[in-house]
């Protein structure tokens, strides 16, 4: 019947943030959504979401195990792994999608890099090393970044200024790959890690969505934190950008480039970059929207992509113009979660929308560039990007965290 609900299907992790908030947008708009996500595929809907269970370690038969139980009108992927499943499940259903060519080029940081070389934008200078033949730290110009291939949030992203900050590094990547929650997903780029020269300048993230390869930008973030090593913990992100109109385009003509380079066409996207001097140098472009909570700065943004996926032209719709930003509440040091306080206090902070705590009492806490999780999120509205920045700095001044001494396990 022609006004029965599109049928849609969210593929992210059983613990993500993001899926209650695509299920209420998706009941908000009258579409069906169903859920696919690496929860246990043993026990009856341990969580009582009625989501169909995929082992993301085995992309290639998570996606035939969609095609053969799911019948849907689009995809919606939250995260680098499930945007893999999804583009090998909607080649598989004949649904539109990204590639999966295009995706996995995404999530492999040197393969971006020699598609984005080849497409004549600025790269720094890059190589891969195979974790089993150790560090070569010999032939290495410095300053340099080293970082695993696969891992998202600036994870395991290290900068060595010498041959022993690079042995160093290289040692620390090479165990955090080897954690079991790692080691499990067998993804053969986690056996190598890039190294490439630093690359200075300033940071800054587009949020967009391609609509028949073309992007459709919602919003361009300044990170007005220095990130410049030796670890790369994204801070705050404020919108729009402060950035000259020059800048701004600029950066949207790379994106654009970066975009075509990867041969990505469909669906939300997330880009990094750094400008300096040199021009415009693209970190990545994953396919996939902003992680975490981080995409309420952009009220409507899950309704976007939903109604996308459902095949609704979606290309006049914009994003709200309003000042504002979110600090991911970075942690300062290893232990275990007790307490939060002042909160009180810096909810009241003018220009402050919502505190959220996200870490768990008795939580262990692991900062970077082991770690892949934050404290919580401080959100801002204001009256300009300049005020928001201040909000949310004035705002976690104002926090305090109880963090214990997390006590070594002994042997028997």
């Amino acid at each position: 019947m022609p006004n029965d609900p599109k049928r849609l299907l969210l593929i992210g992790a059983t613990t993500g943030y993001q899926t209650r908030i695509f299920a209420e947008a998706a009941e908000r708009l009258g579409f069906h959504l169903a859920l696919a996500t690496d929860r246990c595929h043993v026990l009856d809907d341990p969580w009582g979401d009625h989501a169909l269970a995929l082992r993301f370690e085995n992309p290639e038969g998570a996606a035939r195990t969609i095609a053969a139980e799911a019948s849907v009108d689009g995809i919606v992927a939250v995260g680098d792994r499930p945007a893999y499943i999804a583009a090998l499940a909607a080649q598989l259903m004949g649904i539109p999608y990204n590639s999966p060519d295009s995706v996995l080029a995404c999530r492999n940081k040197f393969l971006a890099r020699e598609r984005f070389r080849a497409a004549g934008l600025l790269v720094p200078e890059f190589h891969r090393i195979a974790l089993a033949e150790g560090p070569h730290p010999e032939a290495v110009k410095y300053p340099c970044v080293l970082k695993p291939l696969g891992l998202s949030a600036s994870r395991g992203v290290i900068r060595a200024n010498d041959h022993a900050e690079f042995v160093a590094a290289f040692r620390r990547i090479q165990a955090l790959l080897a954690d079991p929650e790692i080691a499990r997903l067998h993804d053969q780029q986690d056996q190598f890690l890039q190294v490439e020269s630093f690359i200075e300048g300033r940071e800054f993230a587009l949020e967009g969505i391609l609509i028949h390869g073309r992007l459709h930008v919602l919003a361009l973030f300044d990170k007005p934190d220095p990130l410049d090593g030796p670890y790369f913990e994204e801070t705050i992100y404020v919108t729009p950008s402060r950035e000259s109109a020059a800048t701004q385009s600029e950066i949207i003509r790379t994106a654009e480039s970066a975009v075509k380079a990867l041969g990505l066409e469909h669906g939300p996207i997330h880009a990094e970059m750094r400008v300096n001097p040199r021009g415009v140098w693209m970190l990545e472009v994953a396919a996939r929207p902003i992680g975490g909570l981080c995409a309420r700065v952009l009220p409507g943004l899950e309704d976007l992509i939903l109604r996308h996926a459902a095949g609704e032209d979606v290309a006049p719709i914009t994003m709200s113009t309003d000042a504002a930003g979110v600090m991911m509440i970075p942690i300062p040091r290893e232990g275990i979660y007790v307490a939060a306080e002042g909160l009180d206090e810096a909810r009241s902070t003018p220009g402050i929308e919502d505190i959220i705590i996200t870490a768990k009492q008795g939580q262990k806490l692991v900062p970077l560039p082991e770690g892949n999780s934050y404290l919580g999120f401080i959100f801002a509205r204001s009256d300009s990007p300049y005020a928001v920045e201040e909000a949310i700095r004035a705002s976690h001044a104002r926090l305090r965290f109880e963090i214990a001494t997390a006590l070594p396990v002994m042997g028997a």
